[in-house]
């Protein structure tokens, strides 16, 4: 049987989401194929990142095996290598050899996401830490760690300092989330550490904006602030990194700051895979219509962080968020359904229903329904809702038990190495 073959490139909240939607409808049927490619095994939930670096969560709690969620859907775990849309081919590979396939399409949903833009600055290619990855989080975690057992016994102040100041780039949700996180687990942590004190750690937050969490309004923004300081965080707003090496952050006010970590959370691009498609693009991300659908190309679809979809209200693009990259798959996996089916196709509609921050500290701040919430209640909607929207109830228990866990017993300054065990060869 000539089957109609579907294909879904990432496996993101967009990518993923319609996964789930087709294999509850399309990928039941026998004459079509829905292949899903990935370069993880596995599904991040990335609003919960923050909290792997910061020791809340342990870390596979937050990830989700993409074989258990989807039984009906083919999985290729590697990477897309090229995409030829005049051939409808798309050409992958896989393994540590890299074997290279070619997977045919009859449908192709694009949905590759974004990577982190260090904007042509040398400095932070080569030192900056970023936060977008499972890895990446596990990474700062084991540095911060391994920072602290060093400063512990080096008595020398010059060689100490850049091992326990940290800056963080970027005061969006992602930085404010990150610095909040760290913060809190640094300073608790030093109690185990006896040759260290609070004094002698700093928590710098860079921001180039004039108020913190630009996406909220200006009174949270201006409560995240304050609650930020009043724990020990130094906040600059206004400024930019201008230069970076090992040992130093350079700012554009003209601070210096000793240190040897830059978590860069300030920038964003649409996957660079994209540039090569001879497609109409919006700074970057291909241009699709209300159905999702990549003009003049039938049978080629475009969500998530990638694509430029048009708002009809308010006249701008959507927001590359994860409410609206799941919701596009459920709207995507429909209008797929339909273009095969002979099917009425429905046209994306989605009015951002609220933004969410934790601040550390069981305090928070959300903007929902255009109601403000701080402190607490935020923090507590912060938890609540992203616990609702993590898959698999497996790991909705896992995630509660960890944070009844916290409630109780502080914070394990653990690193997670993957480094074998040592070997000796001797002659018998």
């Amino acid at each position: 049987m000539n089957k109609t073959k579907i294909l879904i490139l990432g496996g993101g909240f967009g990518g993923l989401y319609t996964s789930l939607n087709l294999e509850k409808g399309l990928a039941k049927d026998a004459d079509i194929e829905v292949t899903l490619v990935n370069r993880e095994n596995f599904f991040l939930f990335t609003p919960m990142l923050h909290e792997v670096a910061a020791s809340d969560l342990d870390i596979t709690h937050i990830v989700s095996p993409v074989r258990k969620l989807l039984r009906r859907v083919r999985i290729f775990h590697g990477d897309v290598e090229n995409i030829d849309l005049e051939k409808r081919i798309v050409h992958v590979s896989h393994g540590k050899e890299h074997h290279h396939h070619e997977l045919e399409f009859d449908h192709l949903v694009l949905g590759l996401g974004s990577i982190t833009n260090f904007y042509g600055n040398k400095g932070l290619e080569e030192n900056a830490l970023t936060m977008k990855t499972l890895g990446d989080a596990i990474f700062l975690r084991n540095h911060m760690i391994s920072n602290l057992e060093e400063a512990d016994f080096e008595c020398c102040p010059n060689v100490r300092e850049p091992l326990i100041n940290f800056v963080v780039a970027g005061g969006g949700f992602a930085g404010v989330e990150t610095i909040a996180g760290i913060n809190d687990f640094l300073r608790e942590a030093l109690r185990f550490y006896p040759n260290l004190n609070e004094d002698m750690i700093r928590v710098v937050l860079v921001h180039a904006g004039e108020t913190l969490l630009p996406e909220l309004n200006e009174k949270l923004g201006k409560y995240s602030e304050e609650k930020l300081r009043s724990r020990g965080v130094e906040i600059y707003l206004s400024t930019k990194v201008d230069k970076v090496n090992g040992t130093e952050v350079r700012l554009s006010n003209g601070e210096r700051i000793i240190t040897n970590t830059l978590i860069w959370t300030a920038g964003t691009a649409p996957n660079p895979m994209l540039d090569d498609l001879p497609c109409e693009k919006d700074r970057g991300r291909l241009c699709a219509d209300e159905f999702m659908q990549i003009k003049g190309y039938s049978g080629v679809w475009a969500l998530g962080d990638c694509a430029s979809i048009v708002d009809p209200k308010s006249g701008k693009t959507y927001p590359p968020t994860a409410q609206h990259a799941l919701r596009q798959g459920k709207v995507l996996a429909h209008n797929i359904r339909a273009s095969i089916r002979s099917g009425r196709m429905k046209p994306f509609a989605f009015e951002t229903i609220g933004q969410l921050a934790a601040l550390g500290r069981r305090t928070g701040v959300a903007q929902i329904f255009g109601f403000n919430f701080s402190g607490f209640v935020a923090w507590w909607l912060w938890r609540t809702i992203y616990l609702m929207k993590l898959p698999r109830f497996e790991k909705k228990l896992r995630v509660a038990l960890d944070w009844t866990l916290d409630l109780i017993f502080t914070k394990d300054p653990v690193q997670f190495l993957t480094l074998r065990a040592p070997t000796i060869s001797e002659s018998e």
